[in-house]
């Protein structure tokens, strides 16, 4: 069995993914965690405390919020627009070897037993080769051509390798 598609990567696709990198690792929640825990401080310094500290609690935890999630967005778009490789088509061939990937003349393979792991997201599949680099498929690019990806990853992968919903 195989299946064949091109992708091209948008900024939104590249945020989703940054999002997910993110808020999934440790940096992602603890920064939560310390948000949470401005808010409650605001909340419960309320009144014993000068009303700046109070405000200054609750500012520093929208700013923990909001920051990493704008500032992966900017980066996200930054890099789709400055790279030509992102920018560009990338055709995807997935068999019972492995995903071999090509643009132009250069071409990569990746095995089977070297894909780090397969996660999918509402609107991605994410390959990863490793902890951090990660193939990123849009769901709405691939509609015909989802159920065989997964089919095809399924039967090649580790269960603790592929977590798809």
């Amino acid at each position: 069995m195989e299946t064949e598609f091109d992708i091209t990567l948008n900024g939104s696709d590249m945020y989703r993914f940054s999002m997910y990198h993110a808020y999934t690792g440790s940096q992602g929640i603890i920064s939560i965690v310390i948000a949470a825990l401005c808010f409650f401080v605001s909340v419960w310094t309320r009144g014993s405390v000068e009303m700046t500290y109070t405000v200054l609690y609750a500012v520093f935890g929208v700013v923990l919020l909001i920051y990493m999630p704008v500032q992966l967005y900017l980066r996200s778009v930054r890099q789709i627009r400055t790279s030509k490789v992102l920018s560009r088509p990338l055709h995807y061939r997935v068999d019972s070897e492995g995903i071999h990937t090509s643009q132009g003349d250069a071409s990569a393979d990746l095995p089977w037993d070297q894909v780090y792991k397969m996660v999918s997201t509402r609107h991605n599949i994410l390959i990863y080769s490793n902890r951090v680099n990660a193939f990123i498929i849009p769901k709405s690019q691939i509609e015909k051509e989802c159920g065989v990806l997964l089919q095809i990853a399924g039967g090649n992968l580790p269960k603790y390798r592929y977590k798809v919903k």
